[in-house]
């Protein structure tokens, strides 16, 4: 296990300067950040200036050594627009994004599951086929379209939620939360489920394929010989043999979820990671952009090695040398 996961780590280093260096010569070569920096009407003087002052002068691989450099230390640079920590910017948003996905993949998660289970162990009937329907729904109505039907009915009809905003916040050390509101979880109720809409309809579909397949194995035959009780026979002997491919695939969308909901927190002005990034993309600051990049790239790829962990629980037959 020690060796797998130091190759894991290594792995993950590689990744991390490939993305570094991808982000490095892209916003490099995508426009130069002096005429921003300097203003509109800055003359040529006063650009070489800001353009030493910050080291862009200096040779494009000294330039990225440097840029690894701070990194390690945790100093992405400051932002072009608020002269503020980059890092410290982002770290700030963290909390809301992070809320936001957990929320929305325990949604995914729980339904997608238990509604699998329930259309592969009865096949057929009037709701079996309207929660098929409802997943082929989640799967092809995109995400803004979804938030913009919620909150139509919720919140301009019906009336029962907020249609923006986190709500309430509570500060706990660094961390400032909306779980422990009534209010911030009135106002997480939406996005959470405009953000789980795609990865609900997947897994669903996912564990209701592999339960048809695994039902129809001569050990679950066995066990319904034996007398087993239907909750052991479905939940222990036949589901854990697929949760392996599910528990991966949330895995993976939870990752996709903290990194890419930028659609979900513009459409609620959910103060998150997601709109920073729109509004960082907007108005052409870099260094905000780079390092929500690589944070993404780290949680992504940290998800990505706790996943292949859990796999030796649900499965022990799974060992790693």
């Amino acid at each position: 296990m020690a060796t797998y996961l130091i190759k894991r780590l290594l792995q993950g280093i590689v990744v991390l300067l490939a993305v570094s260096f991808v982000c490095f010569i892209m916003f490099r070569y995508t426009g130069d950040p002096v005429l921003m920096l300097a203003g509109k009407y800055a003359t040529q003087q006063e650009r070489e200036m800001v353009r030493a002052s910050y080291g862009l002068d200096r040779p494009m691989a000294v330039q990225y050594v440097s840029f690894i450099g701070g990194v390690l230390k945790g100093n992405f640079g400051k932002s072009y627009i608020s002269s503020v920590d980059a890092l410290d910017m982002i770290l700030e948003r963290m909390p809301a994004t992070l809320e936001l996905a957990f929320t929305a993949i325990c949604i995914s998660f729980i339904l997608g599951v238990g509604l699998g289970v329930v259309v592969s162990v009865w096949p057929t009937g009037v709701i079996t086929r309207a929660i098929m329907a409802g997943s082929i729904f989640g799967i092809s109505i995109p995400t803004f379209l979804i938030g913009i039907l919620l909150v139509m009915a919720f919140s301009v009809y019906l009336e029962i939620l907020p249609s923006f905003g986190r709500g309430e916040t509570v500060q706990i050390g660094f961390w400032r939360t909306g779980l422990l509101t009534v209010d911030g979880w009135k106002h997480i109720i939406l996005p959470a489920f405009t953000l789980s809409g795609y990865q609900l309809a997947v897994l669903l579909r996912l564990t209701r394929a592999g339960m048809r397949e695994v039902l129809s194995e001569e050990y679950i035959k066995t066990a319904w010989a034996k007398g087993l009780s239907p909750f052991k026979v479905i939940l222990k002997h036949a589901l854990r043999n697929v949760l392996i491919p599910v528990v991966t695939i949330a895995g993976l969308s939870f990752g996709e979820l903290v990194a890419f909901s930028i659609v979900t927190e513009t459409i609620f002005q959910w103060p998150g990671m997601g709109n920073l990034l729109l509004t960082s993309i907007f108005e052409t600051d870099q260094p905000v952009i780079v390092t929500y990049i690589m944070l993404a790239a780290v949680i992504i790829l940290t998800i990505n090695i706790l996943v292949d962990l859990m796999y030796a629980f649900l499965n022990p037959k799974i060992r790693y040398e």
